[in-house]
């Protein structure tokens, strides 16, 4: 029994070529972006804006600043607490927006979650 495709699903050297064609500029536009989302830089703040962190988009700390308030020697262990939470919340939002941006050029292509 043979198996006939819808038009244009034949399969042939010109759909390859297109298709290949089709993957290396997403190949190309995926790392300009990667490039382009290393260098993008985000301030986030925790327990109230006493704390404040820089993140590079390649997850590398840059500064934290402590409100001179908050610093208590009775009880570093709740500025420890915000500081863990700071630095997770810098983490967690450099990759939620690689992982949206990347999204935007892949269009969801299933597999390719979880790549950057």
């Amino acid at each position: 029994m043979k198996v006939r495709l819808p038009k244009g699903m034949g399969g042939g050297p010109s759909d390859m070529n297109s298709l290949m064609r089709q993957a290396q500029r997403m190949q190309e536009d995926m790392a300009a972006k990667q490039a382009e989302l290393e260098e993008k830089e985000y301030e986030i703040s925790a327990g109230g804006g006493v704390v404040n962190v820089k993140i590079n988009g390649k997850k590398e700390i840059l500064s934290i600043s402590i409100e001179p308030e908050i610093i208590d020697p009775d009880d570093k262990e709740t500025l420890e607490d915000i500081l863990v939470a700071a630095v997770n919340e810098a983490i967690k939002r450099v990759e939620d927006t690689n992982s949206d941006e990347m999204s935007k050029i892949t269009g969801n292509i299933p597999g390719m979650n979880g790549l950057f």
